[in-house]
């Protein structure tokens, strides 16, 4: 558990255009099954917009909703997912370039789908260790676009979107405090995204296409379906329990649960079942508009809640992420004021 206060003072999305699941059925690129499955009704689609800039756009609007300066920001976190642009190359500073314009320390965060939680758990730290530190700024982008990813393919029971995501937050004062944050980590489901493929020299060195299914078979097949089920229920499960008991709450006093975009059938059996989670009270109506963001799951979330004017003053939210390697991070997130930038 970090020490000392963490505000949200701002939040920012920016997605793309819609397309409907439906099209993408008819032409062929999604698969009938996995339509019925997701249940999802549309995808956001980059034209050609590439993930920094996303996550830059949503930077700036996050950092205007704070009235934040450039010299207000002390740290520049960029979550991503899959590939953002150019290699050996540092998105974070672009970011940062683009959005803020000042000389913080500027870091990107790998954790795949658990990148923006990993990121608002390491803030947290670097703020409280420094009495100087005051603000910092957490951004997620990903393009999930060929050759090298299929949306509707790489990894069925989940469709994902294009977008930016971004967090202002700070020791001081904002619309929201987070109560506490957890971090879980399960380093010996690392190769379920890996499975039997030897290391390669270079990306995409042994298949054309991202498959995260198979690497799952051959993960499964050498170690077994329950001892696997066991071991992610049981991380999930402590992961949720320490950040309620770390708020001082209980799974009873949440109004509203903010869930990773997946499809229908993975939320079901991962949360709404699990955890006995209203539908209702989840992100769910909205993100199966969305698709999977990668690293930004959260943060938008948080986002569409807040500017929808769906959040009020006491209301607190449930915050899940969980990412390959494996992680699961959770974070409670109690409101203070309705935010001023909401949909009215």
């Amino acid at each position: 558990m970090n020490d000392g206060a963490l505000y949200i003072r701002a939040t920012g999305t920016w997605l793309p255009p819609a397309e409907r699941v439906a099209d993408a059925v008819a032409d062929g690129r999604c698969e009938a099954a996995v339509a019925r499955s997701t249940r999802m009704e549309s995808v956001t689609v980059s034209a050609g917009e590439p993930a920094p800039e996303m996550a830059a756009r949503a930077a700036r609007t996050a950092l205007e909703r704070a009235a934040a300066e450039p010299g207000d920001i002390d740290l520049v976190l960029h979550a991503s997912f899959y590939y953002q642009g150019f290699d050996l190359w540092a998105p974070a500073s672009y970011v940062q370039r683009a959005a803020v314009g000042n000389q913080c320390p500027a870091m990107e965060i790998r954790q795949v789908s658990n990148g923006g939680m990993a990121a608002l758990d390491l803030a947290w730290a670097y703020l409280a260790a420094d009495p100087a530190r005051v603000a910092a700024l957490l951004t997620t982008g990903d393009r999930f676009c060929p050759p090298g990813f299929d949306r509707w393919r790489s990894d069925p029971g989940t469709v994902y979107g294009d977008g930016g995501t971004a967090l202002v937050v700070s020791r001081h004062s904002g619309f929201a405090r987070v109560r506490s944050i957890a971090t879980v980590s399960a380093p010996d489901l690392e190769g379920m995204h890996r499975g039997d493929d030897p290391f390669g020299p270079a990306p995409f060195s042994h298949r054309d296409v991202v498959d995260l299914d198979a690497h799952k078979r051959d993960f499964l097949a050498r170690h077994g379906v329950a001892p696997t089920v066991a071991r992610v229920a049981a991380a999930q499960e402590a992961v949720v329990k320490q950040a309620l008991a770390d708020a001082g709450l209980g799974l009873a006093d949440i109004d509203r649960f903010v869930l990773p975009h997946l499809g229908h059938r993975r939320l079901h059996v991962a949360y709404f079942a699990k955890f006995g989670i209203d539908p209702a009270r989840s992100t769910w109506s909205w993100s199966r508009t969305i698709g999977h963001l990668g690293a930004g799951d959260p943060f938008a979330g948080l986002d569409h809640l807040a500017t929808a004017g769906e959040l009020g003053p006491g209301d607190t939210c449930l915050l899940f992420g969980v990412g390959a390697g494996f992680s699961w991070s959770c974070a409670v997130v109690e409101i203070l004021d309705a935010p001023s930038w909401r949909d009215r």
